[in-house]
């Protein structure tokens, strides 16, 4: 069976399956067909899955005009329905894995878009988890349920893990530079999906197992949630001592050797980072293990937001001005420069304490619809008069297209927590 797999894997003759077409989903399931597969893609939003079908692009980093010509010539069709299953032959899960309010795993989502898969697979069936998620999750939880409808893994089912490593607003990298890291529950489960992966994606590299695969993703996120932590620490070393932390960080960054500039913020965004460690800290205290390093990191990066609300305060209160009352402007809710993706945006943190101090507060992102809004705050159109009428403005995302200098000569007081404003003279300014 493996071999006829790999041939079939060989001449394109095999049919893909992309479970959740989102930041993860869509790129992969366009990479598959731009390389000549044909791609069935599941989504249980029916908004998304009716543009999906109408050639309608929602995610940035995906080129517009290609995803278009590829829908109108059959090579991308999306469902909200897993009856697709039963015509292809690869699988990707790209499902969400969130945390509940105890900062837990939720393996719903993963669950649920594995027991409908099985309704329709069938021996021969390659299924790829690509959902970050804790060190053993598919042989834990994938594995046997397969094993329980009669599966034999590496022999007529192949199953592996693929971390997504999705980079929004990355010019330089997208999925098909990005190196794919795979690793699978057998060895032929490795071989077959590394076949797989090296049709579509530069540069695959294997791991030992599946879950030194799901561990490799942990890793990546962890060592920058730590680093990030403690670059925002001494941020706040930094004022406590009145020096500018983002002078410090590009004197250091000139060291050619043993040193990698981080830089702070008003807290972690993203569905990966501010996450991820938590995976990890879920599966280690199941084995009576206490990280020390990632707890203190995610208390850290926790509290920006009340760090940065405290400043506006502190500052305001210096000028004889309260935030009660007081309108209060965001600049930028996407949790990272260039791109919508508004997940875990400390923004969002910034906006509920402000609006518990009592604040009307207004914000603005370009990248987001006009239509959009969160606990009654609208994004509304960025103005002179605006700009004037705000007790305060908050740059919490550096957007490139933001003109820094006109939004500094019209405003009342700056509170810049991405060093935005580097090089612009002006009192109104105060750093994180």
């Amino acid at each position: 069976m493996i071999k006829a797999l790999l041939k079939k894997i060989e001449n394109k003759k095999i049919n893909i399956g992309i479970v959740g077409l989102g930041y993860v989903g869509l790129p992969l399931a366009v990479e598959f067909a731009k390389a000549g597969f044909k791609v069935c893609g599941i989504d249980l939003n029916k908004t998304k899955v009716s543009k999906f079908n109408k050639g309608i692009n929602y995610i940035p980093d995906v080129d517009t005009a290609l995803f278009k010509k590829l829908v109108a010539k059959g090579r991308l069709k999306a469902y909200t329905s897993y009856s697709c299953i039963k015509d292809v032959d690869a699988i990707s899960i790209c499902v969400p894995t969130p945390l509940i309010k105890t900062k837990e795993p939720d393996m719903s989502y993963i669950l649920d878009a594995a027991n409908k898969l099985l309704k329709y697979l069938k021996p021969g069936k390659i299924v790829i988890l690509e959902s970050t998620t804790y060190p053993g999750t598919t042989e834990e939880v994938i594995l046997p349920l397969l094993e329980e409808r009669g599966f034999k893994v590496g022999k007529n089912i192949f199953l592996a893990f693929s971390p997504e490593r999705v980079d929004p607003g990355n010019r330089d990298y997208k999925t098909k530079n990005t190196p794919k890291i795979v690793g699978g529950v057998t060895p032929h489960c490795l071989k077959v999906v590394k076949a797989l992966y090296s049709k579509v994606i530069n540069t695959v590299i294997p791991v030992s197992s599946s879950r030194s695969a799901e561990m490799v993703k942990l890793l990546e996120n962890t060592f920058r949630a730590v680093n990030i932590g403690l670059v925002n620490e001494i941020a706040v070393m930094c004022d406590r001592l009145g020096i500018d932390v983002w002078e410090i960080i590009e004197a250091a960054s000139t060291k050619p050797f043993g040193f990698m500039p981080f830089y702070p913020g008003p807290g972690l965004g993203g569905h990966c980072i501010p996450i991820d460690p938590h995976y990890l800290l879920w599966k280690l205290k199941t084995l009576d293990y206490k990280a020390r390093f990632i707890e203190l990191a995610d208390d850290i990066n926790t509290n920006m937001p009340h760090y940065i609300v405290t400043k506006i305060s502190d500052t305001m209160n210096s000028m004889g001005k309260t935030i009660k009352n007081s309108t209060i402007l965001i600049l930028g809710m996407a949790y990272k420069k260039d791109t919508d993706d508004v997940r875990e945006s400390p923004a969002i943190a910034i906006i509920d304490l402000l609006l518990k101090k009592g604040a009307r507060v207004v914000c603005n992102d370009p990248f987001l619809n006009s239509n959009w809004k969160y606990a009654g705050v609208r994004n509304a159109k960025l103005t002179l008069q605006l700009l004037k009428k705000s007790a305060c403005t908050v740059i919490c995302t550096n957007h490139s297209s933001y003109d820094y200098k006109k939004i500094v000569k019209n405003s009342q007081l700056i509170i810049d927590t991405r060093n935005a404003t580097k090089g612009i003279k002006n009192s109104n300014i105060v750093k994180l």
